[in-house]
């Protein structure tokens, strides 16, 4: 699990977000588009939507998270870049499609929640993917760690895994290709399946 250390400006820093950054955002930048707007779900200390923003100026990047420490880190580490492409936090609850935006955008993305939340969780973010994204060629972008048939789990995601379950049990590593189903019944089709580091994968989805 992350530590989080909290800033004397609010801000939360994640040792984690620092060390994957620059993989996703290579990722990222062969696949979103030049300008529009995105959808990041569960953005957690918000360091990914800082550097996401500042790399790809030609996109409005929407951040969100249901916690109210996350939204206020978040608004920190905005205050202290001043990207004028990085929107206020919304406090954004996948379970929860009230608090859902209205509107399209692009691309929407998700960032290690899947596995720290319940499937029901998962269900939403389907759900609202489905209504978000364009069609065709919308992107979902999911990253994380996660069960494979055909790839055996290594003792270090088989201890995160045991830990997830320990903290709750309804979390826990999910199985890719019932993730993959999941999409598939939301018009959402996987695209690109390609290895990050720390054992994580990245899956990208398109509006079909």
């Amino acid at each position: 699990m992350d530590t989080l250390t909290a800033l004397p400006d609010g801000a939360l820093a994640s040792p984690a977000s620092v060390r994957n950054a620059e993989p996703i955002l290579k990722l990222l930048r062969a696949h979103l588009p030049k300008s529009g707007r995105v959808l990041e779900i569960a953005a957690g200390s918000g360091q990914h939507a800082l550097t996401f923003s500042n790399a790809l100026p030609g996109l409005e990047w929407t951040p969100s998270d249901p916690s109210p420490d996350a939204r206020a880190s978040i608004a920190a580490w905005a205050a202290q870049a001043g990207a004028p492409n990085l929107q206020t936090p919304l406090a954004l609850d996948c379970m929860d499609q009230t608090s859902w935006p209205e509107g399209q955008f692009e691309a929407v993305l998700c960032i290690n929640m899947i596995h720290i939340s319940p499937w029901a969780a998962t269900e939403g973010l389907m759900k609202l993917a489905e209504r978000a994204l364009p069609r065709p060629g919308g992107l979902l972008y999911l990253y994380g760690a996660y069960r494979e048939a055909e790839i055996p789990l290594t003792p270090s995601n088989e201890a995160f895994d045991a830990n997830l379950k320990a903290r709750d049990p309804a979390w826990g590593l999910r199985d890719r290709d019932e993730v993959v189903a999941l999409a598939r019944s939301h018009g959402l089709t996987l695209t690109l399946r390609t290895e990050m580091p720390a054992n994580n994968i990245s899956l990208l989805f398109r509006r079909t």
